[in-house]
């Protein structure tokens, strides 16, 4: 009897691997995964060198990993499993009811070798120069994680920046106006990134410093196009035990209008561009319907009665904070060093304009390589 049983569970077992990998060889195989919003391998080309040092193997290891059968309900049972055995932490995020809040601890690292890059660019600038720190949703919310969970406040982290800066560049402060409306919707429940409405609060106190008066709030249209978004942080862990998030269009009536949006693709082909490209709502990649896709220049004029240039050097922050600029200057050049190939020189002149403002979340600021590239 015991070895009739034996028999049958290794027959079992042998048929359930052949079906499975079966399943894996001959299923659909996909290019990106939408949840994940990455590139998935592709199948590794044979190669003898690489086949001799192991490459081939890690290659084939890594493209099984992203295309077994049924992946997408293992990565979500996986994810379950973790929240419950681990203090709801997965893959670095903290899941809770209410947002998922990264733990991760990748903010200023060096406040002041970072502080000598910015202060390069202005001694070497003849226009006045702006800086906004974002803070993520952990520096706004992170007084709900685990208290054993000990990460640098993100203010400590802005406040240390803003100490090693010359005193020319006019610094603003994003943290204090996002944290005293911590209670409102300023930051998707699924990503790090703020939302419209953060950025439309924190647009106020910038477009003072930079010389104007803001646009009322109850001036602007808002309409609702997805209430369907499931951020980076969902990518990580793909939870979905918070709510997905809503993304607004703001759009200032009777105001001055676009009247070109030129683009610089990262192949250096000049393309045009959109304000917001609704076709991205279709994809894994929904934030991307502000401005479109990452590239290393946008160029927008626009009808606003004033001879007024502004240069904005920024990262996924500044995608939906743009658009509140639009009616304040009839020029605005946007940059975006993550997926600059040079130096920021290669691409403008930043002397052709009178203000430059810089945007970044705290993530970003930690990242020297990028940011070396805006020094002349």
């Amino acid at each position: 009897m015991m070895k009739l049983t034996s028999r049958i569970t290794a027959l079992l077992t042998l048929a359930f691997i052949a079906v499975f990998s079966a399943m894996t060889f001959f299923g659909r195989k996909r290019d990106i995964s939408p949840e994940e919003n990455r590139v998935l391998s592709k199948a590794p080309e044979l190669n003898a060198g690489e086949l001799y040092d192991g490459r081939t193997g890690e290659k084939l290891d890594r493209y099984v990993t992203d295309h077994f059968a049924g992946r997408n309900r293992w990565l979500v049972g996986s994810s379950l499993i973790q929240t419950e055995l681990s203090e709801s932490i997965v893959n670095g995020v903290y899941v809770s009811d209410d947002r998922l809040i990264s733990t991760d601890d990748k903010g200023i690292t060096d406040a002041s070798a970072m502080a000598e890059i910015f202060d390069s660019f202005a001694e070497n600038y003849d226009g006045m120069v702006y800086f906004a720190a974002i803070p993520t949703s952990a520096g706004v919310y992170g007084d709900v994680l685990p208290g054993h969970i000990v990460r640098q406040t993100e203010s400590q982290q802005i406040n240390a920046l803003y100490d090693a800066m010359d005193s020319d560049i006019r610094k603003i402060d994003a943290y204090n106006i996002l944290k005293m409306l911590k209670d409102n919707y300023i930051y998707y429940r699924n990503d790090t990134k703020w939302t419209s409405y953060g950025a439309y609060c924190v647009y106020k106190t910038v477009i003072q410093k930079l010389g104007f008066q803001p646009n009322s709030y109850d001036k602007y249209s808002i309409e609702h196009v997805t209430d369907n978004f499931r951020g980076n942080l969902y990518n990580r862990t793909l939870s979905r035990r918070p709510k997905a998030d809503l993304m607004d269009i703001y759009e200032y009536h009777n105001g001055a209008e676009v009247t070109s949006c030129i683009v610089v693709r990262r192949d250096g082909i000049n393309a045009e561009g959109q304000i917001f490209d609704r076709e991205k709502l279709e994809t894994g990649d929904k934030y991307s319907m502000y401005l479109g896709d990452s590239v290393p220049i946008m160029r927008i004029t626009t009808s606003a009665n004033t001879d007024k240039k502004l240069l904005v050097i920024k990262d996924d922050f500044g995608d939906c904070f743009v658009p509140f600029l639009l009616q304040h200057y009839s020029e605005i050049t946007v940059v975006d060093p993550s997926v600059m190939s040079g130096k920021l020189s290669d691409y403008v002149n930043a002397d052709d304009y009178g203000q430059t403002l810089f945007l970044f979340g705290t993530d970003s600021l930690s990242d020297r390589e990028m940011m070396l590239k805006i020094t002349p």
